[in-house]
């Protein structure tokens, strides 16, 4: 056998593999991407394991941060404009659920007090947001 006689095969790039590779990175990314619920409050909501739904339509919804800063619907209130809000609420109607949503580094005592807020109010459909 000659050397001369003898080709050499011509390089070539097999680009099926290469395709096999990303699509499965691709399908890796997109099921391990997490898809989070944008909120303007930064809390981190402590676990409850027996915790239900919470979804309530027409209700009123209190956030409290870890510093204790009262928040209604999104907007930042003291705690006796709150009061005076929820007085203005039970006026109209006392059926009205209210949704607190608290951080997990919150005091009881804080806590206690929107809660007191809303009892001496006459709004007793009071729920508390869980992770």
């Amino acid at each position: 056998m000659s050397l001369l006689a003898r080709r050499r095969k011509k390089a070539t790039i097999d680009i099926i593999p290469l395709m096999d590779v990303l699509t499965i990175l691709i399908f890796f990314f997109l099921v391990s991407m997490q898809f989070k619920e944008m909120t303007t409050l930064n809390l981190t909501l402590p676990r409850i394991e027996s915790a239900g739904k919470n979804d309530f339509p027409e209700r009123i919804l209190i956030g409290i941060d870890e510093e204790g800063q009262i928040y209604l619907e999104n907007q930042p209130i003291p705690l006796e404009q709150l009061q005076t809000v929820l007085s203005k609420v039970s006026d109209v109607s006392n059926d009205v659920p209210v949704l607190i949503k608290a951080d997990g580094m919150t005091t009881l005592e804080v806590m206690t007090d929107v809660m007191d807020a809303c009892r001496l109010n006459g709004l007793s459909k009071i729920r508390i947001q869980s992770r």
